[in-house]
């Protein structure tokens, strides 16, 4: 059965001293972070900030927790961990109202720069160059996201990097990166978000793997509105997940049982199963029982909506800091009239913090607000009514108490459109200009790496290949290309379904396991979001994993966390956070529904901030590997199902040569038309520019080689130029990838301006590929509906 424990603190463990010192301090940090959470709620409600979820009833339990997290360790937690971070060292209260308000200034919220809501945190693995920071030596926060569970995959990988890092010889020498493995990965998630699937599939991952992961589970009776007994079976997570209790002989995990209130209970507990987990890498689920909620769920609303009296008045009598106060007073360690002198001081410091984030905040606002002002009244009109109007337009905006940045531009706007004849207006216009450059960098960078790491600023280098080059399969193209890099690089791992006994159920990994070892390439259970998540945070801690997704069907089940997490990390840390993994699945053209799949458009809707390479064979493949090992960009490569046994040449500088990406190739030149395309797609193509060459028609085709990015330097655009005519076609959906690329060529590249017929677009049906050869011709665009559209086209 679990372990129930409440223990007493025992006075031995410290000087008495010491050990009242330090209760006190906590006990100081407790009030300050409930104050930060009071004053928090009303800056919402007063509409100085858009929207707030606190901390508050969880204080003496983060503090508990907080107290054994070391150097090395990592935390992957959910936007409600704010006393943790005051308790560990990693934030100040004016840096939690300052991402409270949104600032923008990454010196004032070091976690985000404003990109993020209050209490999603996040501490550098990088620094500005994208080079690794000595993370064995610092503590660690992985950034935070909203999404219920969504921290649960990624806790994955951090832990099982440890796993690495203890059993894997090649990285012995990292120990900038690691201790031998000792780090724990400190989870927390709140009791209503275990009923996610994200929750179930990283337990059963981790219990699997045995790896040294901590899930605090805050247990306060609800769901927001919906209480536990809905949420879970048997109403009790611990009681739940009893059939995943480790015995002696067995995989699993530990669980335990604690009070949210009893201080001394849970210092006793998390210190002796934290060096449990850290010795033995058996995980462990700490079930954190009878927490409150003073506050309710979030400003949004409350919580006397849903409990009654009776639930409220127990929240009142068993509230932690209720508790721990009696405790302290009970126990002797000081008097009622120290704490209260305690809770004065932190009432004044929460108070001058929150004035200085608000200050700090505003004051770039306020110059931009004086300036806009004096521009706006020193405008040159000869019409009094323009004249009344635009003083007005700027008492407004001087008299804002509390303006935005986007007051300052719509001011400025206002002041254009009201006298655009004025000899002014040059000089507005290039302030506004001024003005939303700088709001650009503030709001909308670091979507990937710009700097050394960026995956777009790696060399091109061409593959070297002999007149006598051996011809073969293309699969072994692959397996001898892998099979040099794990020999050269030993902080790339590969893992996924069916990946290492077999080494993949396309052979690209065939007999590599059993050379470089289990540790490395290995199997894992058919779980794609976890697959996903391991690979996140093995990535964070700066290793470069290679995560397998058996087919590009399966993308779905890993979509999320792949969409929130590592696409989003580098944007909303402000570059601070890299995430440098790949995904390696393969699709297109196989019969049947379920492997031939090709959701292009969902895929670079969703993965924003990601790479998305589609090579149309395994040489072209390899190379973009080698260029995104050389940058800190997370990618996903799509290989062609249906590529791998054919023929291709071997380089014979497999690990030297780079794809660049966002770089179309021309695979045929031509002077009709150009026909733009990627992947598999591109063999169906060139059989009919063939037969359409044998009519007299001249086919260019592109292989635009990735999706994100695309075409950077406007290659395409030349080509059409040049034919004057333009067709897009792919195996997505109608008005999926293939409007995408138009949008591209036509929209932003101005090539509307070139053209002489209309453009086309040849996709696949609105449906998945019907079964059988006949289905897939059917189903997907084939050689003779391509004859027919360039021909009509040509006509025209």
């Amino acid at each position: 059965m679990e372990q129930t424990i409440t223990l007493t603190y025992k006075d031995d463990m410290l000087s008495y001293e010491g050990f009242r010192n330090q209760v006190l301090e906590d006990y100081r940090t407790a009030m300050i972070s409930r104050e930060a959470s009071l004053i928090g709620r009303r800056e919402v409600l007063t509409g100085k900030a858009k929207f707030g979820i606190f901390g508050d009833g969880k204080e003496v339990a983060q503090i508990a927790m907080a107290k054994f997290f070391k150097a090395g360790d990592f935390r992957a937690g959910y936007y409600r961990d704010q006393t943790f971070m005051f308790a560990a060292g990693l934030a100040s209260v004016e840096q939690f109202f300052a991402q409270l308000f949104a600032d923008p200034d990454i010196n004032n919220d070091p976690f985000s720069a404003g990109r993020q809501m209050v209490s999603h945190f996040a501490t550098r693995n990088v620094d500005e160059n994208g080079r690794w920071l000595d993370l064995a030596n610092r503590k660690n926060i992985s950034s935070d996201m909203a999404p219920t569970a969504s921290q649960m995959p990624r806790a994955v990988g951090l832990a099982f990097a440890s796993k690495c890092f203890r059993n894997t010889p090649q990285l012995k020498g990292f120990h900038e990166l690691s201790h031998n493995g000792n780090e724990v990965c400190f989870c927390t998630i709140g009791d209503a978000s275990t009923s996610e699937g994200h929750f179930w599939e990283a337990v059963n991952a981790v219990g699997v793997m045995q790896v040294p992961l901590a899930i605090f589970v805050w247990d306060d009776g609800y769901g927001i509105s919906v209480p536990k007994e809905i949420q879970t079976t048997k109403g009790s997570i611990s009681t739940a997940l009893r059939g995943l209790k480790k015995e002696e002989n067995t995989n699993g995990i530990e669980i335990y049982k604690v009070k949210a209130w009893d201080y001394a209970g849970m210092c006793e507990v998390f210190e002796a199963a934290i060096q449990k987990i850290r010795e033995t890498h058996v995980p462990a689920v700490f079930h954190v029982e009878e927490v409150t909620q003073p506050q309710g769920h979030s400003t949004s609303g409350s919580h006397e909506r849903y409990k009654d009296p009776k639930r409220l008045e127990w929240e009142r009598e068993w509230d932690c800091i209720k508790k721990f106060r009696e405790w302290i007073i009970s126990n002797n360690i000081t008097t009622a009239d120290e704490l209260n002198e305690i809770d004065y001081q932190a009432k004044e410091q929460v108070r001058d913090s929150k004035n200085k984030a608000w200050e700090k905040f505003l004051a770039p606002i306020k110059v931009h607000v004086s300036k806009s002002t004096e521009l706006i009244r020193n405008m040159m009109v000869s019409d009094m009514e323009a004249y009344t109007n635009l003083q007005q337009l700027a008492s407004e905006l001087q008299s804002n108490i509390e303006p935005f940045r986007r007051d300052v531009l719509k001011a400025l706007s206002l002041a254009i459109e009201t006298a655009p004849l004025s000899p002014s207006v040059p000089a507005i216009r290039e302030y506004y200009n001024t003005l939303l450059q700088d709001s650009k960098k503030m709001y909308n960078a670091h979507l990937y790496n710009e700097g050394p790491k960026s995956a777009l600023k790696v060399e091109e280098v061409k593959p070297l290949i002999p007149f006598d080059a051996v011809t073969i399969n293309a699969y072994e193209v692959l397996n001898k290309y892998f099979d040099a890099l794990f020999e050269n690089n030993p902080l790339v791992f590969a893992f996924g379904e069916d990946v290492g006994f077999i080494g993949d159920v396309n052979q690209g990994f065939a007999g590599l396991q059993k050379k470089h070892g289990k540790e490395r390439i290995f199997d894992t259970g058919i779980r794609e979001l976890t697959i996903v998540g391991q690979a996140i945070g093995m990535a964070l801690r700066g290793l470069r994993p290679i995560a397998e997704i058996q087919y590009l069907d399966y993308l779905l089940y890993g979509l999320q966390t792949l969409s929130d997490d590592a696409a989003t990390t580098h944007f909303r840390t402000f570059g601070q956070q890299s995430c440098p993994l790949i995904i390696r699945t393969r699709g297109h053209r196989l019969e049947g529904i379920w492997h031939s799949g090709s959701p292009m458009s969902l895929i670079i809707s969703a993965l924003r901030g990601m790479y998305v390479c589609v090579p149309r064979n395994m040489v072209q493949a390899a190379g973009m590997y080698n260029t995104l090992l050389r940058s800190n960009d997370p990618a996903i490569v799509i290989e062609c199902l249906n590529g791998y046994r054919l023929k291709e040449k071997l380089p014979v500088n497999l690990l030297e040569f780079t794809v660049p990406l966002g770089i179309p190739e021309v695979v045929k030149e031509g002077n009709d038309i150009t026909v733009v395309s990627y992947g598999s797609t591109l063999r169906i193509i060139l059989e009919a520019a063939e037969r359409l060459e044998k009519m007299g028609i001249s086919c260019e085709v592109i292989d635009v080689q990735t999706l994100l990015p695309f075409d950077i330097h406007h290659h395409i655009l030349q080509s059409l130029q040049k034919t004057n005519r333009i067709v897009f076609v792919d195996e997505d959906v109608p008005g999926g990838a293939t409007a995408y690329m138009y949008n591209k060529v036509m929209e932003e590249q101005g090539g509307y301006n070139w053209i002489d017929v209309a453009p086309r677009t040849i996709s696949g049906q609105n449906h998945r590929p019907s079964y059988g050869s006949d289905g897939d011709y059917f189903s997907k665009p084939n050689t003779e509906e391509i004859i027919s559209v360039i021909t009509e086209m040509v006509n025209e």
